[in-house]
């Protein structure tokens, strides 16, 4: 059983505020500033480029790899952390699509978040005439899973409002029709229960600053199933990804497994940051963290729907279709969370009019949750929010 008061004791969290933000920017965990100090000091600073070696630098991404795996319900051995999400993305699509000659369609929807659109785009684009980027709607997904389809590519909880794609029916539908799957797990990952291996999925990838806690600009994962993952060819081929790295061949030979998707250098400090995140983790039974979380975003939606007329639930009701955040429209929401904001409650926007609050029980409780409420009622009611100061934009939402 999860001892939700051991891990909540485990971050740094500001005082006076309440953090309903952890699905765009996990908190610090309070391990995590010591951790880097003494690796900045002990191993870089003492070790200086021996570090590589001595202090198991190089091992970094497959370790924290197969710690995320456990969470995501990956096969051993087959997920490698580096680079950024975006970058992922853009591997995981293209090598699966060398995996399928002779189709050139890659299957989407209008609520993936739009990166993974821009960067299959530009790969598309990158090969030619006649690869297409179809993008349907969320409830159209399944029925568009044709013959023509080579990949489909879906972000497993819609980042604007929690809504969640059936993996496991999907993918079965996609392999039905000779397709593959790319899933991402961004919004999943630490929010709810994963089963790649279960769920029979081809590729997956994701970040680690949300529910992961891993820091801003936290490095991504990559997931490759073990029956692709000795014939897949990596298309950025980086000298890490190469059998031999430090034979500085001029030929790129692949490495074996999980080890051919690694591309430039392992970032260490922020890998670092990362481990003292997993430690907390490791604490974690993902069963335990979703049954909470549901919990948690019952009582926010209950709450809210009595002290807040004016705002319209935009996730699903049924709590087996949504991840572990809720979202409400309100036309001047913008407004309403900066004025929240400025009264300790943290969540985000999401344009055009989404509220979206975050609930990661391994530092959210009830009190939170009940607290967070009676401040969004005031501000609401009290049109608070109705100031020119939270109406100015900033660069970010």
């Amino acid at each position: 059983m999860t001892d939700f008061t051991a891990t909540k004791a485990m971050f740094d969290l500001p005082k006076g505020v309440l953090y309903l933000d952890g699905n765009s920017l996990g908190p610090l965990p309070s391990a995590a500033v010591a951790r880097v100090g003494e690796m900045m000091a002990a191993e870089w600073g003492q070790m200086l480029i021996t570090g590589w070696n001595k202090a198991g630098w190089m091992a970094l991404p497959t370790d924290l790899g197969d710690r995320i795996g456990r969470l995501i319900g990956a096969e051993p051995g087959q997920v490698v952390m580096g680079d950024t999400l975006s970058i992922k993305v853009y591997q995981a699509v293209a090598s699966a699509l060398e995996l399928i000659p002779g189709r050139k369609v890659v299957l989407s929807d209008n609520g993936n978040f739009p990166t993974d659109l821009y960067m299959v785009d530009g790969l598309l684009r990158s090969l030619g005439a006649g690869y297409e980027l179809r993008i349907v709607d969320p409830e159209a997904v399944e029925g568009a899973i044709t013959e023509e389809v080579a990949v489909l590519m879906l972000t497993e909880v819609d980042y604007r409002t929690g809504r969640k794609h059936d993996m496991k029916a999907l993918t079965a539908k996609a392999h039905a029709k000779g397709a593959l799957t790319v899933w991402d797990l961004a919004h999943s990952a630490g929010a709810l229960q994963v089963d790649l291996a279960g769920c029979g999925a081809d590729f997956a990838v994701g970040c680690t600053y949300k529910y992961l806690n891993g820091g801003p600009g936290a490095p991504a994962f990559i997931y490759v199933a073990p029956r692709h993952a000795d014939n897949v060819r990596p298309a950025l081929s980086g000298w890490l990804g190469h059998e031999a790295p430090f034979a500085f061949d001029l030929d790129y030979r692949p490495g074996s497994g999980i080890e051919r998707m690694r591309v430039g250098t392992p970032p260490v400090i922020q890998l670092t940051a990362l481990a003292a995140a997993m430690d907390v983790w490791d604490m974690a039974d993902m069963t335990d963290v979703r049954a909470k979380s549901v919990e948690l975003t019952e009582l926010f939606i209950a709450e809210v729907e009595a002290a807040c007329p004016e705002l319209e639930l935009a996730s699903p009701r049924d709590p087996n279709l949504r991840g572990s955040q809720v979202s409400f429209r309100f036309a001047d929401g913008y407004a309403a969370m900066q004025a929240l904001i400025a009264r300790g409650v943290i969540g985000d926007f999401r344009a055009p009019d989404i509220m979206r609050f975050g609930f990661t029980p391994l530092y959210i409780d009830e009190g939170d949750v009940r607290a967070a409420v009676d401040i969004l009622a005031d501000v609401m009611n009290n049109r608070l929010w109705d100031r020119n100061e939270y109406k100015v934009r900033a660069r970010v939402t």
